[in-house]
């Protein structure tokens, strides 16, 4: 009995929750190579070309969707994209940027990987209806802009980059919230850019109020000073995403992507339901 008593002691330790959480955490390595899967995958319109695990999730739109129905059964030329590795949660962010002329297409990608496979897709998909879209310009101003790995002595911890990042959305609803602003900041939403390319620019003008910013979910990357948060905008709910780069706790980029489910969001222009 004693001997039994012992085996199942031992059975504890090995199968402890924190050793079953020690064993789920991703390297960035780990999570290129599923942004890498994606981007090939999207490029082909196979969505088996993805390691994905035997239940994995979809939604679009922050909608459940079918894999084999969304957006990853078309083929897609990439122009650009940039992705946010975040090891601690197994999760990522990927800006894709299409300008293709028969249907250009700015997209969120999150990924979310457990024991090695990717267990969720969650894809945001804007195209011509949505607000202020323009895929030409957004390629031109992001690509443009420099998202280089921090020097780790000067990179803002996951908490400062989150807490910018919720003050972002806070002003929204009320603009006595203070944000971290950096100066020079530049605001790119759609396609349309707040800045001018001066070291005057700033991204704190044209913020309303009275707007709230719900179920925000965030993807952290602390090596580039990068945050994203995934939420639902305004009171019609849109889903949106605000991705922000931080340099020295000061907010230096704003990128929005924000999917038009009601009539008139996207310059006045009737937004497509389920694309």
């Amino acid at each position: 009995m004693r001997s039994l008593a012992v085996l199942v002691v031992v059975c504890g330790m090995l199968f402890s929750p924190a050793e079953t959480r020690a064993q789920s955490v991703c390297t960035r390595a780990d999570l290129q190579s599923a942004v890498d899967s994606y981007i090939a995958a999207q490029g082909k319109g196979t969505p088996s070309e993805m390691r994905l695990a035997t239940t994995a999730k979809y939604s679009e739109n922050m909608q459940d969707a079918a894999i084999e129905k969304g957006i990853l059964r078309t083929p897609l030329k990439i122009d650009f994209h940039r992705s946010l590795l975040d090891a601690s949660a197994c999760e990522t962010f990927t800006e894709v940027i299409v300008t293709e002329v028969t249907h250009p297409y700015v997209m969120g990608v999150r990924l979310k990987l457990t024991a090695g496979r990717i267990a969720e897709i969650e894809t945001l998909v804007t195209d011509k209806d949505d607000w202020l879209f323009n895929a030409d310009n957004y390629l031109k101003y992001s690509r443009g802009e420099s998202w280089g790995v921090i020097p780790g002595t000067s990179r803002d911890t996951r908490a400062t980059l989150i807490a910018a990042a919720n003050a972002y959305e806070d002003i929204f609803f009320d603009n006595s919230v203070k944000v971290p602003w950096g100066t020079p900041c530049n605001r790119l939403e759609g396609g349309i850019r707040t800045g001018k390319g001066t070291p005057e620019d700033t991204c704190n003008s044209g913020v309303p109020s009275g707007m709230k910013i719900t179920n925000r979910r965030f993807v952290v990357d602390p090596d580039i000073g990068a945050v994203v948060v995934l939420s639902r905008f305004s009171n019609n709910e849109l889903p949106d995403s605000h991705l922000f780069r931080l340099e020295n706790g000061k907010i230096r980029y704003v990128h929005t992507l924000t999917v038009c489910t009601i009539p008139g969001c996207g310059f006045q222009r009737p937004a497509q339901q389920g694309k």
